[in-house]
């Protein structure tokens, strides 16, 4: 013990030694401390009605205004914007975000700023994450009307009371939105969002112009054009998607997939029923065209080196969406020359090797057409053929089954469950009767190939390869052509392993 210091007065010097170790640091608050230091702004605004909406460009100039208030530097790659992003859907990316904490990571960053703590965080999980990283790099978090200082203990007790308040408040407004989507869906009115093409904003009125696209769209695919190809089309006629955008192959494919422009209305990815809105294709029309969409096979899809062969290069399977595997009851592309099963790529118990050589199926099947074009009759209507009195009946037996499902489940007399697997089973005999008025264009798909010089007018067509005719030919005729087991050896073509099943409306 040296001369002077007694043992009570190094208890209180000890504690504050072990308080300069143990506690963080505080920097001072103070506008002259902060003069030059960096700094990165965030700005965010949701799809969601939140209670502010203040667009992300007025939140970077407010941020902007704060940051000269205060004295620090803004680098051009330290502002992070998430435009249309919600903070508080747990699986809904955030590269702003994401680019905000990275930054923080590398130490360049000691203070953010943002418009309101809950542009930054709506989930408690975000803040801790933020908090974490903030321990090592002493961050300050500054906003319009106030600041946190990220390692000060009330500072971060007040910014966990803020955020867990944002965070009820989106769950208060996603039970809200639930609850009105789910009444929407009970009085048989379609969901929100951007306008469905061929419908008014609402989804409730048929925009008769783009009526016409709709249905020309659904025609000319089951007639054997491609998406790219109808894409291209309206195009080059200048006509713009529901959002005034080029059309492409998906928006195409998105167009021919909605239940909407049948009249279908959809509640969590499951049909509920008929829709109060107008139809613009017929229900038998859309599910002929929701089965093609399910089997037609890619266009000369890669062999298996991953390069196309030269042979194969060009190549149409004018039987594509036509040619089944008998095994597997799936359909069979085309590729590398061959007409393969659909379960060819599996790995599992259910994969299925079997092959037959295009070439010479095409052609057997191509004789077979030509003499069913020889002497088809289509002098009579295209129009579908009316109901019988007995079809009639059923069909409204069903629906009003369904209306009184409906009505229970309204109710609350069945479970939603229960209410789904009834009324699929309804809807089912329903769309197989209504499948008997689909009407096809017999007479465009045919005209000048049928009678006696069909073989003739077969070659022309082989000789101008206008292989999507050809295609759509084969499919108004066939059915399907069923391929079974090669019962010979060798290189030698079976052909009692094809079945050819006709059209049962021809």
């Amino acid at each position: 013990m040296s001369g002077g210091e007694h043992p009570i007065d190094r208890q209180p010097a000890r504690e504050r030694r072990l308080a300069k170790l143990v506690v963080p640091r505080q920097r001072a608050h103070s506008r002259s401390d902060w003069t030059g230091e960096s700094a990165a702004l965030y700005c965010r605004i949701s799809h969601a009605s939140d209670d502010d909406q203040t667009g992300v460009d007025r939140q970077e100039r407010i941020c902007r205004d704060v940051a000269e208030r205060l004295g620090v530097l803004v680098p051009s790659d330290l502002v992070f914007v998430d435009n249309n992003r919600s903070a508080w859907k747990r699986n809904r990316k955030r590269p702003g975000w994401d680019g905000l904490l990275a930054a923080v990571r590398t130490g360049r960053v000691r203070h953010i700023i943002t418009y309101h703590p809950d542009r930054l965080m709506r989930q408690p999980h975000d803040l801790e994450e933020l908090l974490h990283i903030s321990d090592e790099h002493d961050i300050t978090l500054h906003g319009q009307a106030n600041r946190r200082n990220l390692a000060d203990p009330d500072d971060r007790f007040f910014l966990r009371i803020e955020v867990a308040h944002s965070c009820r408040s989106s769950d208060d407004t996603s039970r809200r939105l639930l609850d009105a989507t789910v009444d929407r869906a009970r009085d048989g009115l379609p969901h929100g969002g951007k306008r469905r093409y061929g419908y008014t904003s609402n989804g409730m009125e048929i925009v008769d112009k783009e009526a016409v696209i709709v249905r020309e769209v659904f025609s000319r695919y089951l007639d054997g054009d491609t998406p790219q190809k109808l894409a291209n089309d309206l195009n080059r006629r200048g006509e713009p998607t529901a959002l005034g955008k080029e059309w492409n192959p998906p928006s195409i494919r998105a167009l021919l997939d909605s239940r909407h422009v049948a009249g279908i209305r959809v509640f969590r990815g499951e049909e509920i029923g008929d829709g109060e809105w107008p139809a613009i294709v017929a229900r038998g029309f859309w599910e002929e065209v929701r089965e093609r969409r399910m089997y037609r096979a890619p266009a000369t899809p890669p062999s298996e080196g991953g390069e196309v062969s030269k042979d194969d290069e060009d190549r149409f399977y004018i039987l594509r969406g036509v040619v089944v595997c008998k095994r597997c009851a799936v359909r069979m592309a085309g590729s590398d020359g061959r007409y393969m099963c659909g379960r060819a790529q599996r790995t599992d118990s259910a994969s299925c090797s079997r092959t037959v050589s295009a070439p010479t199926l095409e052609r057997f099947v191509r004789d077979a057409a030509i003499r069913i074009l020889e002497r088809i009759d289509v002098t009579g209507s295209t129009a579908p053929a009316g109901l019988s009195a007995t079809d009639e009946a059923a069909v409204q037996s069903d629906r009003q089954e369904l209306a009184d499902l409906k009505e229970m489940w309204d109710d609350r007399e069945l479970s939603t469950r229960e209410y789904r697997s009834m009324r699929k089973t309804v809807e089912d005999r329903i769309a197989a009767v209504q499948r008997k008025l689909v009407s096809r264009p017999t007479v465009e798909v045919l005209q000048g190939l049928v009678g006696p010089g069909a073989a003739a007018s077969w070659k022309a067509l082989e000789a101008a390869k206008d292989c999507q005719r050809m295609n759509a030919v084969m499919r108004f005729l066939f059915s399907a052509v069923i391929i079974d087991a090669s019962s010979l050896r060798g290189r030698a073509f079976d052909y009692g392993r094809v079945e050819i099943e006709p059209n049962p409306n021809l």
